[in-house]
This record gives structure tokens, sequence and C-alpha cells, in this order.
């Protein structure tokens, strides 16, 4: 990582020329950006959500999960070693700098937490993960993606994962569907492949795609059905939410740019409204309310199935410990020595905060969320500025970069939002840590690959709205 801030090319006469990425085909594009090869997983076919080193459980899937980072890791750091020069812009160089930071943060987090050892193993997953997604930057500078296809390919592995949890549905059901006494059966995937985020990034970038005629519209269709029929199996309204969330923000992104769209989500609202009126007046308030509750009481609704009782507890622990537990194993071993939850819920063996800001701040404390934060933030909006550029050069501009951008841009806002209910993306070794992070690495190098290009000749500028309107370039952010 720090070979990677360092080697900052300011010479613009280097800055490869425009030009037209070919499409891969599906090997051929993991070979060359093998950073997509972590979205696998990999599948894990063991009984449990996954093993906890805090307390010695180590198993042969554990090795073929570190084995799979440690494989990409170390082509990554060897062809940044290898690479010629290229230019990180100073926007995303700073992105790199704070993510190096928490990676500092985390390991110094090992000297306090309960388990040394965890706790240093999982910074350094940290740290490898993020030199993944700078070498993909550096190879991204100089043989640019059909960002389009970075999305699509990304959808197929998430098809790949569903193909596989329907099989072991069918052969072993017990490992991927979970049981829960009052709201029926959920297709959770458990330690195979989540469930609910596959199925949601299946079901987006389908949207995306329909919505601005990316493939044919009969495929974006029956992939979006596919993806949201397989996130309401799940019945984890934190996915759903976020689902909703992000289809809102496609459909009124789109219908600035497209006065037809706009009559389309009108017409749709209105039709939407119509329609629950019906099935309330069918159906019945009661019975509606205790499929969307899931059989719940009132007392676990308000507190989130107990959630609200572990982050309060997080909270109180940062407040005289700011420096917090210790990334990853703290949060697991404190909790469970020092604290049983009041209300009964089935969280008392919790092995996580439920929420990525929580475990964030948990595991290095409120330094460890404020560069949590930071990072994403800055994500944001770098990512919410290039998505608004339009160019009179529409002859050399990549029109799939402007795309990817966007598409990545609702899906890491999915990926916050659904955050706030999970604690997946917080730490390594989880399909749905390196979904964000491979989300956060096209952001980051479809912008550095723009910036970079376009400088020499042009400013860029991000305009108010998220969806392009014609504007010039200046400086960006």
């Amino acid at each position: 990582m720090k070979r990677v801030v360092s080697r900052i090319e300011d010479d613009q006469s280097s800055v490869p020329s425009v030009q037209r990425p070919k499409r891969l085909s599906f090997f051929g594009f993991l070979g060359r950006y093998p950073i997509f090869l972590l979205a696998f997983g990999p599948p894990i076919f063991r009984p449990n959500e996954g093993v906890d080193i805090t307390k010695g459980q180590i198993d042969i899937w554990s090795f073929m999960q570190v084995g799979l980072l440690f494989a990409v890791a170390a082509r990554a750091i060897l062809r940044l070693v290898l690479v010629r020069s290229f230019h990180i812009p100073k926007q995303v160089r700073s992105i790199l700098i704070w993510a190096l930071g928490l990676s500092i943060l985390y390991f110094s987090s090992a000297i306090y937490s309960p388990s040394h050892f965890a706790s240093a193993s999982y910074a350094l997953l940290y740290l490898l993960s993020w030199v993944c997604v700078a070498e993909f930057i550096a190879n991204v500078y100089w043989k640019p993606p059909n960002w389009i296809e970075c999305l699509f390919h990304l959808r197929s592995i998430s098809l790949y994962l569903l193909a596989i949890v329907l099989l072991t549905l069918a052969v072993k059901p017990a490992l991927v569907l979970i049981v829960v006494e009052g709201a029926g059966i959920r297709l959770l995937g458990n330690a195979v492949a989540p469930t609910a985020l596959i199925c949601s990034m299946i079901a987006i970038i389908s949207a995306y795609a329909f919505l601005y005629s990316l493939e044919h519209k009969l495929y974006s269709i029956i992939f979006f059905l596919v993806g949201l029929a397989g996130n309401l199996s799940t019945q984890v309204r934190g996915s759903e939410i976020a689902l909703m969330v992000c289809l809102l923000i496609l459909i009124s992104g789109r219908g600035r740019i497209s006065r037809r769209s706009v009559y389309l989500l009108i017409t749709g609202f209105v039709a939407s409204i119509l329609m629950f009126l019906i099935i309330l007046g069918t159906v019945g308030g009661e019975r509606i309310w205790n499929v969307f509750n899931r059989g719940q009481d009132s007392a676990g609704i308000s507190s989130a199935s107990g959630r609200t009782e572990v982050w309060a507890f997080v909270l109180q622990y940062c407040m005289t410990h700011p420096w917090g537990m210790g990334y990853v194993a703290g949060f697991r071993i404190i909790f469970r020595q020092y604290f049983s939850l009041s209300s009964a819920q089935t969280l008392s063996n919790l092995g996580t905060a439920h929420n990525t800001f929580m475990d964030a701040l948990a595991g290095a404390g409120w330094l460890g969320l404020m560069f949590y934060l930071v990072i994403l933030i800055k994500t944001l909006k770098l990512g919410g500025a290039v998505a608004n550029i339009k160019t009179n050069m529409k002859s050399t501009i990549d029109s799939t970069l402007i795309h990817g951008v966007r598409c990545s841009y609702v899906l890491l806002i999915y990926c916050m939002v659904f955050g706030l209910d999970d604690t997946d993306f917080s730490a390594p070794l989880r399909a749905a840590f390196y979904y964000l992070y491979i989300i956060i690495a096209i952001i980051l190098g479809a912008s550095a690959r723009m910036i970079a290009t376009y400088r020499p000749q042009h400013t860029l500028r991000p305009n108010d709205s998220l969806w392009g309107v014609e504007t010039e370039f200046k400086d960006i952010i």
C-alpha cells in the first residue's frame, strides 16, 4: 500500500490515451482482474455460518478462504512491484491513505484485544484487501475494462452463487435455510452465499441495465425478477429496505433526463397505491402487518430483535474505552463474557454487532469509526462527482465508464444502508465484505482513469444532481 501511494507519476505525458476497451470472456475477465474472484467467497459447505478463530475453530474451509485472498493479494503485490509508473490522482490517493491509516489502527487494536492473534490476523487480511483494490486501480490505468462488463460479470458471479444455493437447497436444505419461530422459513444461504446480498446485486444491476438499455430488455426483466424473488425469500428487512431505496434512486435518476420515465414513474406510483388499497381491503390490515413484522411482538420490533441493546452496549463500552475492543475479536469475546441480553432474544451468542458502523466502532474505537466513515464518504463524493460528468467530446469519452460509476454508486449506497442491519461488510473472509470493496474498487478505478485521462485537455466539475447534465470539465472535488 505504501508503495502504491508513493509511486505517483506527475508527468502528464505518461497518461495513456483514450481507448475503447474490448469485451472479455468471463474467465478472461477474471484472469485480468482477479479481485473479482474474491466475490465468490468461496462458498462454504458447513452447517454453521462461520468458524470463530477466537475459539480456536479452524477447518479446511478456513484455509480455503484465507488462501484465496492470499493468492489474489500475492499476485497484486507482484504486479505493483513490476508495473510501469502510473498516476493516482490526489482524490483517489487520499482514500488509499485513509485506508492505510485504518489498517494501522486495526493492527494497533491487537495490543489491547482479548485475542491478539485474531485481531492482528484480521487486520492483515483487511490490509491485503486494500492492496487488491490498489492493484486494480493500477491495472485499469493501462488496461481499462469495459466498465459495464465489470457490473455484468459481478452479476454473473451472483447468479452462479445463487445457483449453488439452490442446488444446496435441493441436496441439503439445512445448509442454506433457517427456520425462525413465528416468521417461517428463510433462504439466507448462510455460509454458502449471502442470498439477500447477491439477489439484491442481481436486481439492482438488472434494473439499471433496463432503464438505460444496456442489454436486451427481456434479459434485464428476467434477471430483475429472479433477484427480487430471491431477496423476498430471505425475509431480511434490512436488505428489502436497502433495495427499495436503491430502486427509487435509479428511477428518480432516470426520470431527471427522460420525460417518458417521469410519466411511467407517476403511473406506476398511482397504480401501486391503488393495488395496495385493493389488497388492504381484501386481505385486511392485521394480516399484512403480521407478514411484515415476521410474527414478532411489539417489544421485538421496538428493539430491532434485540439489536438496539447490543448497540447500546457498544456505545457505553466505547464511552469508557474510546480506543474500542479490538478488531473483530474484541467484540466477540467481550460481548460473550460480560454481557447478556435482558430481552431474551436469540442473540446471546452473537458474534457481531449487527451493524457495520457499530462493528467499526467496537473494533478500533471512535477514531476507527471516523476513518471508516471518511473512506465511505469520500468514495461517495468522488463517485457522485464523476457520475455527473458529461462532455462535449462525446467521440472520445468512454460512456461505459459513466454508467459503471453510476451503477456502482447505487450499489455502494445499498451496501451502506444494508450495513445498518448487517456486519458482514466490516470483516474479511465474508463474501459481503469483498462485494463492498469490489464496488469501491470500480468507483476508484474508473474515477482515477477519467481524471488522469482528461486532466491534460479538460477540467472536471461535479453537478448538483446525481445524473449527468451537460457540463464543462472543471476541477473535480
